[in-house]
């Protein structure tokens, strides 16, 4: 496939298009003073990340960011939704800002802004500063204050020429991915661990949000990430077992944010590890936003499993899979911008904030070739479109990522982006993809 079946006139007038990225995957976090982080210590212990590759210099978007703001630009989006490094902007986790840090982030917003791009901010994306990892990080209560000052060193700096921000990217991520499973940083394998970092999480984006409403700013979010929860079959176990899966991965965080609540197949294994008192943090937790952000990749079948709690085990699906191994499917995405509608966020205004594929680049005379790219695409945005004509309210998309960048746990082999890079010379070539949206975009 080498365009799309959709441009810009198959979607409302208000609808937005944008491309997403990360701090640290894309910066460099060796240059301007930035500090320490629990990223580097996961990546240069061994085992932990390929090739014990970490993002001290990524893609040098430090040093290239107006380039590669041109190219997001050039294609015709509306909108770069980016992240801010903490540790860039508080080495020490709290208290002296490091000025360079600041200024960067004050020169990206000005450079998005001269090209007419909308900057929507991500306060965090995964970059724990070492020093409050030391501490305990997410497991620690404290860490809610920890982030609200950050917040407001970072947006009291920005937070005047921003369209929209959310705090935190993926809680699931942050929380269990990091905690339970050990697959990020940390780097742990401690349910305790992961009952009170799942809830601070929440805790510390309710403190954002009241932090960044006493700056006087809106258009504030929430952004999940979400997996469908497929049963291997029609057996009361695995339906149990999947049902177990989707409490944790996808209600959890809705149910914290949008009903003060948590989902009872969570609490079954979490509750006894949750911090005392936790009830009481919903009044913190449940702050008012503004729009509903939702990731969105594949999903998983999920089966049986007689072990411990959770009881579940994910299984090898039938489907096409992507580079990373995820299968391929778009009905997913369309099932929860409707669910979540329904069950959580009723006419709030929802947004694709991340889906795309990780694809290996074939590259014949400098010309990069991704047509899985540009199918893979294709299809969520039929099913976005689909979700719009039953009354859903959603009002944006952002392909992940506009470039090819530091894939966390999987080094620099998985490429996301519309745009390749060459991470020995930082040539950045775009796409077919590129082109594609460029087109499907801008006519």
């Amino acid at each position: 496939m080498d365009h799309f079946t959709f441009t810009r006139k198959d979607f409302p007038a208000n609808f937005l298009f944008g491309s997403a990225t990360s701090s640290y995957q894309i910066e460099g976090h060796g240059f301007g003073d930035a500090g320490p982080t629990h990223w580097d210590s996961f990546a240069a212990t061994p085992g932990n990340v390929v090739r014990a590759e970490n993002g001290e210099i990524a893609c040098d978007h430090y040093h290239h960011f107006e380039a590669d703001l041109d190219l997001a630009a050039a294609a015709g989006l509306d909108c770069y939704r980016f992240s801010t490094s903490w540790a860039r902007v508080l080495p020490e986790g709290t208290g002296t800002p490091n000025p360079e840090g600041l200024d960067f982030y004050d020169r990206l917003t000005d450079a998005m802004l001269e090209r007419g791009l909308k900057p929507c901010a991500t306060l965090y994306h995964w970059e724990l500063p070492q020093p409050l990892a030391d501490l305990g990080g997410w497991r620690n209560r404290d860490i809610g204050n920890w982030f609200a000052e950050f917040t407001e060193v970072i947006m009291g700096r920005i937070g005047d020429r921003m369209y929209s921000v959310a705090p935190i990217n993926e809680p699931w991520c942050v929380g269990w991915l990091s905690h339970f499973l050990g697959h990020h940083a940390p780097g742990l394998r401690d349910i305790r661990a992961t009952a009170r970092a799942m809830h601070h999480v929440l805790l510390a984006h309710g403190r954002a949000i009241e932090v960044m409403r006493g700056l006087g700013m809106d258009n504030l979010g929430a952004v999940f990430n979400f997996e469908w929860a497929t049963p291997v079959d029609d057996s009361a176990a695995a339906q149990a077992a999947a049902e177990t899966y989707d409490a944790i991965y996808n209600r959890f965080f809705l149910g914290g944010v949008f009903k003060g609540a948590y989902p009872e197949p969570a609490l079954k294994g979490l509750e006894p590890h949750l911090p005392k008192g936790w009830q009481e943090d919903f009044k913190t937790i449940t702050q008012p936003v503004d729009w509903c952000g939702l990731n969105y990749y594949t999903r998983k079948v999920i089966g049986a499993d007689d072990g411990p709690w959770p009881h579940y085990a994910e299984l090898d699906g039938p489907l096409p899979k992507t580079q990373m191994g995820w299968e391929i499917y778009p009905d997913g995405l369309y099932q929860f911008l409707s669910r979540t509608a329904a069950d959580y966020t009723g006419d709030l205004p929802l947004i694709v904030t991340e889906n795309g594929m990780a694809n290996p680049d074939v590259i014949t005379a400098g010309r990069v070739s991704d047509p899985e790219r540009i199918a893979y695409v294709d299809a969520h945005l039929a099913r976005v479109r689909r979700a719009i004509a039953d009354g859903v309210p959603v009002q944006g998309y952002f392909l992940w990522s506009l470039m090819d960048n530091y894939e966390w746990a999987l080094g620099y082999e998985k490429r996301f982006g519309m745009v390749h890079v060459d991470f020995d010379t930082l040539v950045r070539t775009p796409k077919t993809s590129y082109y594609a949206l460029k087109e499907a975009l801008t006519g």
